[in-house]
């Protein structure tokens, strides 16, 4: 609060009411994030991922003050905005998800914005890098290069009336008039129920639909050219998600999951710029300044604490959080000490080291003596010994099938996690046709693999023969 006049040379309107103060320490704080990490650079487009919710509309409202003509430090970056339909795997009616529909874009329409509201159905190339990764700027030197380069593109545009932001807003606005909505489709619906229908549990189902939202929000950034996305996560729910995911096995990814910005897609960068905001503040500011927000029911909606893990930590945390206020606090300044052993992940780097859903490194590699390998010996002893007289197996279609196979294959494509969540599904070809497309790729990828590095081990001994 005491920096406040000093970052910005007294260009902010002093104001003597608590109201004024507590809105210029809110914008402050956004912006202190954004240039302290120097992530996203000027003119660079960047997708704001708005879920309607009290968090990602109050990120929308930080866009458009730092946008806007009297903002003391404008932000200099080209937003979008992508909405993902979850209705078809929570249960809604298609008139209730029609409702949602058309005040989220009566909220995206008053921005002026680009936006996308797309449904929760994947196509065939999610899972492949685009042609912005060749785009991407890097960070360090090359940062005051883009300021410059953006410096004097605006020159430009005061040289030509015809570049002026007016004119390109006023593009962007017949951009978001010719629609921006894709159609429902009853066939979409339909195998999206089947999806989730074939999942055992609640945790299972929640942690397969956020990797479905990421995937369909990593491909519409590649396919509309934005190399950044804004995710709206708060402090609070940075807690939640940090300690739910030591509990459903992703420590290895913590750093990644949790930090100001997940650079495992390579040509995609994710941010979290409300990292630093807690759930309470957000609601203050939503309600002091009129922020509109949509509430969507989700997966979890009326389910009690223990429907799961996810479920189950969120209320632990909130309940202890009511009775001890530095809970958050504490659990968030120990997730920005975490750090990755693995490799920075990049496009550059091998499939086979990525788990296939999450993309992120594959933390089984089987060591001796190790608690995953005994697992695995078991389940092999399991598979062979075939189920009990009267049993079905694990994929629940009576008697040892084909589909027990595929898991065993995919398993080898899946991060620990990942693999827990997959090994809740009564069937696996309910998944969307891109996963097991890119699954069966991968395998014959390291098949040719193996088999050069077997012929490559061959040649010298029949050489030694001869």
């Amino acid at each position: 609060m005491c920096q406040v006049d000093e970052e910005y040379n007294g260009q902010l309107e002093h104001r003597v009411t608590p109201r004024g103060c507590f809105k210029e320490y809110f914008i402050h704080k956004f912006r202190a994030m954004l240039g302290k990490n120097r992530v996203i650079f000027p003119g660079e487009k960047v997708l704001l991922a708005v879920s309607g919710g009290p968090a990602s509309s109050s990120m929308l409202s930080q866009v458009q003050e730092g946008l806007s003509r009297d903002a003391p430090k404008k932000l200099r970056f080209v937003p979008g905005i992508i909405y993902i339909d979850e209705g078809g795997a929570s249960g809604q009616s298609m008139e209730e998800r029609k409702r949602a529909l058309a005040e989220l874009e009566s909220v995206f329409r008053a921005t002026n914005y680009h936006y996308h509201i797309v449904h929760l159905d994947l196509p065939s190339s999610v899972l492949e890098a685009g042609s912005s990764a060749t785009e991407k700027p890097q960070t360090g030197s090359s940062y005051k290069a883009a300021v410059d380069h953006f410096i004097q593109t605006r020159k430009n545009q005061n040289q030509h009336p015809d570049l002026s932001v007016e004119n390109v807003q006023s593009l962007r606005m017949q951009e978001v008039q010719s629609g921006g909505t894709s159609p429902i489709t009853p066939e979409h619906t339909q195998a999206l129920q089947r999806l989730f229908a074939s999942v055992r549990t609640l945790t299972a189902k929640e942690d397969l639909l956020h990797t479905l939202r990421q995937h369909l929000i990593l491909h519409t950034a590649r396919t509309q050219g934005y190399t950044k996305v804004m995710m709206g996560d708060s402090c609070s729910r940075l807690a939640i998600k940090l300690l739910s995911n030591i509990s459903l096995g992703r420590g290895a990814s913590l750093a990644t999951d949790t930090g100001f910005s997940d650079p495992r897609y390579g040509d995609v960068v994710i941010v979290r710029p409300m990292r630093d905001y807690s759930s309470k503040e957000i609601a203050y500011y939503n309600r002091m300044f009129d922020i509109p927000s949509v509430f969507i029911p989700g997966l979890d909606c009326k389910a009690q604490d223990k429907a799961s893990i996810q479920r189950l930590t969120e209320s632990f945390v909130t309940k202890l959080q009511a009775d001890f206020p530095s809970t958050v606090s504490t659990i968030y300044r120990t997730s920005e000490k975490l750090n990755t052993a693995c490799p920075p992940q990049n496009t550059n780097t091998q499939l086979s080291a990525k788990c296939l859903l999450c993309v992120c490194a594959l933390d089984t590699k089987l060591e001796e003596f190790s608690a995953y390998q005994a697992t695995l010996i078991s389940e092999q002893l399991s598979q062979r010994r075939g189920p009990r007289p009267g049993q079905g197996c694990e994929t629940g279609e009576g008697g040892c099938c084909p589909s027990a196979k595929s898991t065993v294959d995919l398993k080898s494509l899946l991060c620990y996690s990942c693999g827990l969540t997959i090994k809740d599904m009564t069937t696996r070809d309910a998944l969307p046709q891109y996963i097991l497309s890119e699954a069966e790729r991968r395998r014959s990828q390291m098949r040719e693999i193996s088999e050069f590095l077997l012929e490559d081990e061959a040649i010298p001994r029949v050489n030694g023969s001869l």
